[in-house]
């Protein structure tokens, strides 16, 4: 339960960590196809509520049920259901500073990851971040995400 009430909070101010997020190179994916469909759903889904544990466009997402629903939906991809586990889901790990779109972005306070969210280009990624709010695009290197981003994981391969 903890892990997914990290997303539907809204984000904790305290002590920046040691590194930042690094000034991001976009890359192509290696399967373009597939990329453009989860980024055309993700971005779809923009504007839709937060509902913590929510999984559905009708009933709302919480950060991890969104990624669920997207990768399923458009890419036939099932991942887990808890950020967490999402973060230990075998996949490669691209190389910090090189993401390409559809790669999901994590971030982390104090080394446990707490949010995720699908990088889709430009330096900016699309996540559903607190109760409240909405589905919606970010910067990742911002002022918050920017101290929070804990790398990336490459599921379109």
């Amino acid at each position: 339960m903890l892990v997914l009430a990290a997303c539907g909070s809204a984000p904790k101010r305290g002590p920046a960590p040691a590194a930042a997020a690094p000034k991001v190179v976009d890359v192509a994916p290696e399967d373009p196809a597939r990329a453009n469909e989860v980024l055309m759903r993700a971005l779809g889904l923009v504007g839709t509520p937060y509902r913590y544990g929510g999984n559905t466009p009708s009933g709302g997402f919480d950060c991890s049920g969104l990624v669920g629903f997207v990768f399923l939906d458009a890419a036939r991809v099932y991942l887990p259901r808890t950020t967490r586990e999402i973060a230990r889901y075998k996949a490669r790990v691209p190389p910090d500073d090189r993401l390409a779109a559809g790669d999901l972005v994590l971030f982390a306070d104090k080394g446990d990851i707490f949010h995720v969210g699908i990088y889709v280009g430009e330096g900016r990624f699309v996540h559903a971040p607190s109760t409240g709010g909405t589905v919606r695009l970010d910067r990742i290197d911002g002022p918050y995400w920017g101290r929070h981003y804990a790398g990336a994981r490459r599921i379109l391969y």
